[in-house]
């Protein structure tokens, strides 16, 4: 899971990156406007990327961790019903 969101990143953040050379290396020749297009777009990318890298799949139990509290465990177990008295 962990290794399938990161090369989404990484291709995510390299499109990015590719966009911002081609408009001001490339497209700004023929047309400026769609050169600040490609960077508005380029510009959108990162937080998208940094909400999918950070995101929790299915397969992540991290709400079953424990916290560290014994009590505050203990209530939460017994609010989710896993240690019925």
């Amino acid at each position: 899971m962990y290794a399938r969101r990161r090369r989404l990143y990484f291709a995510m953040m390299g499109t990015c990156v590719v966009l911002f050379v081609l408009a001001w290396g490339v497209v700004r020749l023929w047309s400026v406007p769609a050169a600040v297009g490609m960077c508005v777009v380029a510009m959108v990318i990162p937080p998208l990327a940094a909400m999918i890298a950070n995101r929790r799949g299915p397969d992540d139990r991290w709400w079953d961790d424990p916290s560290g509290d014994p009590q505050s465990d203990e209530w939460w177990d017994e609010l989710d019903g896993k240690k019925r008295r």
